[in-house]
């Protein structure tokens, strides 16, 4: 084997590892976005606390998920409040600690697991807001 080849080779392979290391670096917030959210989750907490739907309604991002069923806050209130926000997925959200991660879109997201649930929370031109419901598989 020749040895440009040989080193072609030996570069590719002491590479790998850097850039391997690099794409499971896990992103982290800058400090504003940061603070914006801590102030957010402080109130989207103090509304699950207080069990105020009319609050929550108003924090996330209608309609929800892109679902007519949950078009406006009154239909959010009385039909995803209650199947979504449990008195134990309350309580779960409260003590949970909220994961930093950037979506394909560069959009800034945390996501608190709770029990089957994955809640998030997306920053828009408006803020932060409650925007999703996945299952935690």
């Amino acid at each position: 084997m020749s040895t440009l080849i040989r080193i072609v080779l030996a570069t590719i392979l002491l590479s790998t590892p850097a850039t391997v290391a690099h794409a499971m670096q896990k992103a982290a917030a800058s400090h504003a976005i940061q603070s914006e959210f801590d102030g957010f989750i402080a109130k989207f907490r103090a509304a699950l606390k207080a069990n105020d739907s009319s609050v929550v309604a108003g924090m996330t991002k209608l309609p929800f998920m892109e679902d007519k069923t949950y078009s406006d806050a009154a239909q959010f209130r009385a039909k995803a409040y209650p199947e979504f926000f449990t008195k134990k997925n309350r309580a779960c959200i409260q003590r949970e600690k909220a994961v930093y991660d950037r979506d394909e879109e560069k959009n800034d997201n945390y996501h608190i697991s709770c029990y089957e649930n994955i809640f998030t929370f997306t920053r828009t031109k408006a803020g932060f807001l409650f925007t999703d419901i996945s299952v935690n598989d």
